[in-house]
């Protein structure tokens, strides 16, 4: 026995370094799986700094947590089977065409509340609002929760957006494999930098140079260019300038971005479409919302619903210069007349008009405390205010027919697949503007028409509606199966690229109404 101890002694070492090793690698895969995307419970991970302020790669931001192998990279969450015809690839895109290159930490541009840097923190969802004063110099009664809320700007979409895709679970780092390619570029911001009043070469150049690269890719070349998304945070109007407007007659806002031929390849989101034009798609503009957990959407939805609304309708704008739309005018005069009737909100009077409807508490607790929110075209048909509306649960009321969700944002209206089966019931009210102008009928005498359970059946379905409006906290993993703007906007996407590769000749979705018609009217 005594000369066989060695062999004894090797087996035995042998034995429990194989169990060693079987249960690090057991620890390890089970350490990954149970953390990669944070607590389930608790305090949320949060993947990317609160205030963006580290330096911005050649895709702007760090990349999320993941596991990778060859070919797809695999999130741990869903299946293989799951993402099937959903995988897509990012695009690395040079820092030379990144806008955001100059928000770093430690720099004085984050010290200037209107400076671009300072508008995306937050990873886009701008600023946390601070805590309601209480004693109502925020124009807040209340209605707001402390958590959840941020000074989102209207513009921020394309730094949301790129975050959630960032978090999307089914990325690969192969372009073959890839259904879609994501272009995070943001053409909105860099057209902010010479919106207006510049010559056609300024205005049109940088986008230009960038179609010129992405085109000049080789994961162009498969598609030529048919399989790429790309959102572009402004109207598709300040996209579709052509030189013919630069006649030196009036100042020229926007640019071509959308006129060229690589742009009209691929499938762009903007936050207004053309309703004419089969190539355009509308997402909703951003509110102030990002909730972590459907939990939180529950809650809000709650508060919404619960909400005392005191006000019959209410309005948040300002007029144009020399009465170019002389429905605003009209609204404002109703609001005027009816004090006690209209929350207005005048965002008139220069920077203290500004600042007074750049305030989420006032907005969002004027709109919850109104029956009704008037939705009258600006600058172009589709406001960012039809949005804050919806999140405040107050009936939009709209003066034009593309202004309604119905022609702009078909995708996210009332799910006709909901349990209740009852699709078609009416959310919105629609007001012939030409019967106010000629004053065949008043704002507030049509609205006062409803009854109290019209109202409240309308109020309901917009309710409803919130979570397919907001845009969640791209930061954490949303807990919960809340399916949100994004979410709802890339499976339409998706589903539209798998049939562009299946030869399909796609057009737009046919338009039918979904709003209630005023009464009267």
């Amino acid at each position: 026995m005594d000369a066989h101890y060695p062999k004894y002694l090797l087996y035995g070492i042998l034995i429990l370094g194989s169990w060693l090793i079987s249960c690090l690698l057991h620890f390890q895969f089970f350490h990954l799986s149970l953390f990669s995307y944070g607590p389930r419970s608790g305090a949320s991970l949060v993947l990317i700094p609160l205030s963006v302020p580290m330096a911005l790669d050649a895709n702007f931001l760090p990349a999320p947590s993941a596991v990778a192998e060859d070919g797809p990279l695999r999130r741990l969450s869903p299946a293989a089977s799951s993402c099937q015809g959903r995988y897509v690839y990012i695009l690395d895109v040079p820092s030379r065409f990144n806008v955001l290159r100059d928000c770093v930490e430690g720099s004085p541009v984050f010290q200037d509340e209107w400076h671009v840097c300072s508008l995306m923190a937050n990873v886009g969802m701008g600023p946390v609002l601070p805590p309601a004063t209480g004693n109502g110099s925020d124009g807040d009664t209340g209605v707001i929760p402390n958590t959840g809320w941020y000074a989102t700007d209207q513009y921020a979409l394309e730094v949301i957006v790129h975050n959630r895709m960032r978090q999307y679970e089914c990325l690969t780092d192969d372009p073959a494999a890839a259904t879609a390619l994501f272009v995070p570029y943001y053409p909105g911001l860099e057209l902010q930098q010479h919106l207006c009043g510049f010559n056609a070469t300024v205005r049109n150049g940088p986008s230009t140079e960038f179609l010129k690269w992405l085109s000049a890719r080789p994961e162009w070349a498969a598609f030529g260019g048919r399989d790429h998304i790309m959102v572009a945070g402004k109207t598709t109007w300040m996209f579709r300038h052509t030189e013919r407007d630069d006649n030196g007659t009036q100042k020229v806002c926007g640019n071509n971005f959308l006129e060229q031929p690589e742009s009209g390849n691929m499938t762009v989101l903007t936050y207004e479409s053309n309703i004419w034009d089969p190539r355009d798609f509308a997402v909703p503009y951003p509110s102030y919302f990002h909730p972590t957990s459907a939990g939180e959407v529950a809650a809000w939805q709650a508060r919404a619903r619960a909400a005392q609304r005191p006000w019959l309708f209410a309005f948040a704008g300002a007029r144009r210069a020399n009465g170019t739309l002389a429905i605003r005018d009209r609204v404002i005069e109703s609001c005027a007349s009816s004090p006690t009737r209209c929350g207005f909100i005048d965002c008139s009077h220069g920077l203290e008009g500004s600042i007074t409807c750049r305030s989420p508490r006032r907005l969002v607790s004027v709109f919850a405390s109104s029956r009704f929110c008037l939705q009258p075209r600006g600058d172009s048909f589709m406001r960012r205010s039809s949005v804050d509306a919806i999140m405040a649960g107050c009936i939009p009321v709209f003066f034009h027919e593309a202004s309604t969700f119905k022609k702009q944002y078909r995708w996210h209206e009332p799910d006709p697949d909901s349990s209740d089966g009852e699709d078609g019931r009416p959310y919105s009210v629609l007001i012939d503007p030409d019967e106010i102008l000629e004053g065949k009928v008043g704002i507030e005498e049509v609205l006062a028409r409803y009854t109290d359970e019209e109202v409240a059946a309308m109020r309901e379905e917009v309710i409803k509606m919130i979570p397919r409006f907001l845009y969640k906290d791209p930061r954490v993993r949303f807990e919960g199966d809340t399916r949100d703007a994004f979410d709802i906007a890339f499976d339409e996407v998706m589903a539209r690229i798998r049939r562009i590769k299946n030869g399909e000749d796609l057009g737009r979705f046919a338009h039918d109404n979904n709003v209630m018609v005023a009464k009267g009217s």
